[in-house]
């Protein structure tokens, strides 16, 4: 992470090269003995201008309201001026000329007819039109100089042009304004060899059309970003200030726009360099504001806003001669922002804030570039074009490292809130399984009781009706929960061996008898070549296809569902598997097929009313195939039926070496009563589930005692008297998981079984530290708790 001191030591290397670069650049610019412009002549016939640039300034011949040509007759000026310079400040026999009309400009210049190189005078913008005659030839023009605004064409352009071959060049220039606040020319126009006259434009035209291009795809970018981003109007603001300031770099100055397109028309291009200017201090203004909030003045802002508003409704309303006067006025409050701005970051760096030091850095850095563009703007110095870049390239880069900053803390935030919400979620899902589960065990036990209690045949459908929906909703629960934990990744799959024939056979004789109660014809085919066990996870496996098995019966009337398993391909350890569940149902039309692949989805409204169902076996089934790295794919027709099918690899279980049969004694039935003369301690705080479970254990033979919490269950349990203990999870004063631990760091070794509301993958982890010895989970089969009853006490080991 960069210290303090690291961060002012960068800072301190980059003003310093800026202001070498700038000052280097000025002693590089400050040829010896430059000649100038004498009584309309400049004698450059001892300057080596093969390797050199000059600029042809000095008096010049000026004839105000007249425009020259060749064919005139020319008498020697009777007035000089200093070229070049506004006609603003320029003064004749005592009087300012005015910014509007227009002048001839001449000048004689002497050379050397001996060079190596040819010759090239670079011609710069002028306000605002003007054309050049050369030996008494037109040379060339940028718009069209009349007498009159009607006549006048604007135009700015600048462009290097080839010398003819000759020692004199006698230059006549005509120049005319009518439309800018400002008239006359402003920059010299430079001699010297043709290359590096070239070369200097190439450079300098490239340097604007890579930062303009940079500021425009940078501010694109953003929007985009914006746009598809959370809406942050920090990433807005900057946005528009880059796609806003891009225009002024290849809109001013050089005029790189108008130089690739010599058509673009003058009046737009003015009206843009003035809007852009001031729209993107408006733009930069605002993403302050937004980027540090409590440490901007916002009357103080809203101020400076409303009064660049204003300039930038002037240049909309008003002409060129209007809006262009308020340059001046702009500087001074472009100023006051800079500083306002860098006051901002200064306050936002002591207070510590995210991407401070970075913006506080960038600040500088503009109000340094900001400085020499206006000395250059004031003809006072002329700072290298590479320092200018290098200072814009250098801001931009810093404020997109302040919204990177940004933009990752926001994303880090959102992050950290979704796994908040998901943890939210996730703890309430499992509050809500625990609490829908509870009162499920006892609907569902105590319609076992009633069941076993031999009713008429009316009230045994009644209770059949009654468990039916009561297994329904505990199938929609674990639904919810199953989805849920494979949204949040921490679904886990089995690698152990598995007979999927017994699967299958068993999946099949599971839901004969609801296929049968439709009227429906299940069927089974297996590949003969599936005749060894697998590698994998029955439960998952059995999952899906008990999934796809009664999705299709519901939506069967008549007719069959088939499950058939064939092998693809099958070598010495793995097996390539096609497993298909047909069935000739309603079907699914094609534009609905992949909907109903989606959570909570079904192919229309009425489903879900006339079949019944949440939408959701499909998806967990599809999320787990592809976790295992196969897809649930799907042919059907409307009115005819539908496939499911999947492709998926399983490894071969290794082949075991066959032993003797060892002969078992059968396990005891439930009615033989084999808990006769055992004490179970039974822990738990639910009233109905104390009955359920006590009526089931008395059912069995065994004697029970209760304790209704944690904290009861270690001052009554006594390990002469009780031979296992029926341990709920979640209970007040002291939960299951103490219980158990302090009952074994007493050293009892009583077999502890827990009876828990939640999922065994959910709670693994913790019931191994505890030392539970196996779950049950509720609403709990009657006979899976027999059998584990029987394990652990003894009397029958499965």
């Amino acid at each position: 992470m960069p210290t303090k001191k690291t961060f002012l030591q960068v800072s301190f290397f980059l003003l310093m090269l800026l202001s070498n670069g700038v000052f280097n650049g000025q002693a590089q610019s400050k040829k010896p003995t430059i000649p100038l412009v004498q009584n309309g002549i400049i004698d450059l016939r001892n300057i080596p201008l093969d390797q050199t640039t000059i600029p042809i300034s000095g008096e010049w011949g000026i004839y105000w309201n007249q425009l020259l040509s060749p064919s005139d007759s020319l008498t020697s000026p009777t007035n000089y001026t200093y070229f070049p310079n506004h006609w603003n400040y320029t003064t004749i026999n005592g009087k300012t000329l005015s910014a509007k009309g227009y002048a001839s400009y001449t000048v004689r210049v002497l050379l050397n007819n001996k060079r190596e190189h040819k010759l090239a005078i670079k011609l710069p913008d002028t306000y605002c039109s003007f054309k050049l005659f050369v030996n008494g030839q037109f040379f060339a023009a940028a718009g069209a100089p009349g007498t009159t605004k009607e006549t006048t064409t604007e135009q700015w352009l600048e462009q290097v042009a080839e010398l003819p071959n000759a020692d004199t060049l006698d230059l006549i220039l005509q120049i005319a304004n009518f439309r800018h606040s400002k008239g006359g020319p402003y920059k010299p126009i430079l001699i010297g060899n043709k290359q590096i006259l070239q070369a200097d434009k190439a450079a300098e035209d490239g340097f604007d059309l890579l930062l303009a291009g940079a500021l425009l795809m940078g501010g694109l970018f953003f929007i985009g970003l914006f746009y598809f981003g959370k809406h942050d109007k920090v990433i807005l603001f900057f946005s528009l200030f880059c796609i806003a300031y891009s225009y002024r770099i290849i809109g001013s100055d050089n005029y790189v726009l108008h130089s690739l397109f010599p058509n673009f028309p003058w009046i737009i291009g003015v009206h843009l360099e003035y809007l852009s200017l001031f729209a993107s201090f408006i733009f930069f203004m605002f993403y302050t504001k937004y980027l540090f909030p409590e440490e901007t003045n916002n009357w103080l802002l809203y101020t400076e806003a409303i009064l660049a508003g204003i300039l930038c409704l002037v240049v909309l309303i008003f002409p060129p001669s209007v809006f262009t006067q308020l340059i001046n006025p702009f500087l001074i409050v472009m100023f006051s922002i800079i500083i306002h701005v860098f006051y901002i970051y200064i306050r936002a760096y002591l207070n510590k804030k995210l991407g401070a030091k970075y913006a506080l850095l960038s600040t500088g850095i503009l109000l340094v570039i900001f400085f020499l563009i206006n000395l250059k703007y004031f003809n006072i110095i002329q700072p290298p074009r590479f320092v200018l870049f290098f200072g814009y390239i250098t801001f931009f880069f810093l404020q997109s490292l302040v919204l990177s900053f940004r933009f990752a803390f926001i994303l880090k935030e959102a992050k950290k809130q979704a796994e908040q919400g998901l943890k939210a979620k996730n703890d309430f899902l499992s509050t809500m399984s625990h609490e829908i589960r509870t009162p499920l065990n006892s609907i569902l036990g105590m319609t076992n009781i009633m069941l076993m209690e031999k009713p008429s045949e009316e009230q045994k459908e009644q209770l059949n009706v009654l468990l039916f929906s009561a297994n329904n909703l505990l199938s929609i629960v674990n639904d919810i929960l199953d989805y849920n934990k494979i949204e949040a990744g921490k679904i886990g799959f089995e690698s152990i061996e598995m007979d999927l024939k017994n699967i299958a056979n068993k999946l099949i004789a599971g839901f004969g008898i609801l296929a049968k109660d439709k009227g429906v014809d299940l069927r089974l085919k297996i590949d003969e070549q599936l005749s060894t066990n697998l590698i994998g996870d029955p439960t998952r496996t059995s999952q899906i296809m008990g999934n796809l098995i009664h999705n299709a019966i519901k939506f069967t009337k008549k007719g069959f569902v088939e499950l058939r398993i064939g092998v693809i391909h099958k070598d010495g350890s793995n097996i390539h598997l096609l497993v298909e569940i047909e069935d000739t149902g309603i079907g699914i039309s094609t534009e609905k097929q992949q909907m109903i692949f989606d959570q909570f989805t079904q192919a229309d409204t009425s489903t879900s009313r006339n079949f019944g169902g949440t939408g959701l076996g499909l998806a967990i089934s599809k999320r787990l195939l592809e976790l295992q790295g196969a897809q649930l794919q799907l042919k059907s027709e409307p009115e005819k039926g539908s496939t499911f099918f999947f492709e998926i690899n399983f490894p071969i279980a290794p082949q075991k070496i066959i032993e003797q049969p060892i002969i078992h004694n059968p396990a005891p039935t439930e009615e033989s009563k084999p808990l006769t003369g055992m004490s179970i301690l039974l822990v738990e705080d639910n009233e109905v589930n104390i009955l359920v479970a006590k009526t089931f254990l008395s059912k069995w033979g065994a004697t029970v005692a209760i304790a209704q919490n944690g904290q009861e269950a270690v001052d009554v349990f006594d390990a002469a008297i009780h031979q296992i203990i029926l341990m709920d999870m979640h209970m007040p004063v002291m939960d299951g998981y103490e219980a158990t631990r302090i009952l074994r760091d007493r050293g009892v070794k009583t077999p502890i079984i827990a009876l828990t509301a939640s999922l065994p993958r959910e709670i693994e982890e913790r019931i191994k530290s505890t030392g539970i010895n196996d779950i049950v989970v509720k609403p709990f089969i009657p006979s899976e708790l027999f059998k584990l009853i029987l394990h652990y006490t003894g009397i029958h080991r499965f």
